[in-house]
């Protein structure tokens, strides 16, 4: 298979895992609700956000428009990217990096952009898709997240407490493979002098 169509092919399966994972929990968990997977470390909890790491907000509704748009542009120039380390043919663990992380991007992209108007909200009940009353506006959806990893939770502390979703897996992914393969993706070119 070709390294472009290992990167479609990337790019295709994980914002379907993350689209389909999103959609699942906002139509079948209400805000705030949460199931325990593996002995209190690993739970599904249903939150959204506005976009931001760990809820971070800015700017009210414009600072939400600039954060969406400036995602969509960046989505742009990841994608120029990909398509140059391919056409260099660089090796294939960046190229997946570089795939990733446009995954992860365009997946939080589709819930800021449509999700405030093909569902309803979440909030004391569970949402439906496509619905006649949404929640907001285009390009104003909050993003949906379920993973929360509390590997300790104290009285006064949790570590790691942050909650997160398959587009933000997917670009911590593209971003430690990239570590990985630094020389790989960034290559030192030296100048003849």
């Amino acid at each position: 298979m070709s390294k472009k169509n290992i990167a479609i092919l990337t790019i295709i399966l994980a914002i379907l895992i993350d689209q389909i994972s999103k959609i699942y929990i906002k139509t079948n968990f209400q805000l705030g609700e949460e199931i325990v997977v593996f002995n209190d470390w690993f739970k599904i909890h249903f939150t959204e956000n506005n976009g931001m790491a760990w809820g971070f907000e800015f700017g009210g509704k414009a600072g939400k428009l600039f954060l969406t748009l400036f995602r969509v542009v960046a989505v742009f120039g990841i994608g120029y990217w990909l398509r140059q380390t391919i056409k260099k043919q660089t090796h294939i663990a960046v190229i997946i990096a570089i795939a990733l992380i446009l995954a992860g991007a365009v997946g939080n992209i589709i819930d800021s952009v449509f999700y405030g108007v093909i569902f309803d909200s979440s909030y004391h009940n569970i949402a439906t898709l496509f619905s006649d009353k949404p929640y907001g506006e285009l390009f104003y959806g909050k993003v949906v997240d379920m993973l929360y990893f509390p590997i300790y939770e104290g009285e006064s502390f949790t570590f790691f407490n942050a909650i997160f979703n398959g587009a933000d897996t997917w670009i911590s992914i593209g971003v430690v493979l990239l570590f990985l393969f630094n020389k790989e993706a960034f290559p030192n070119e030296e100048k003849e002098v």
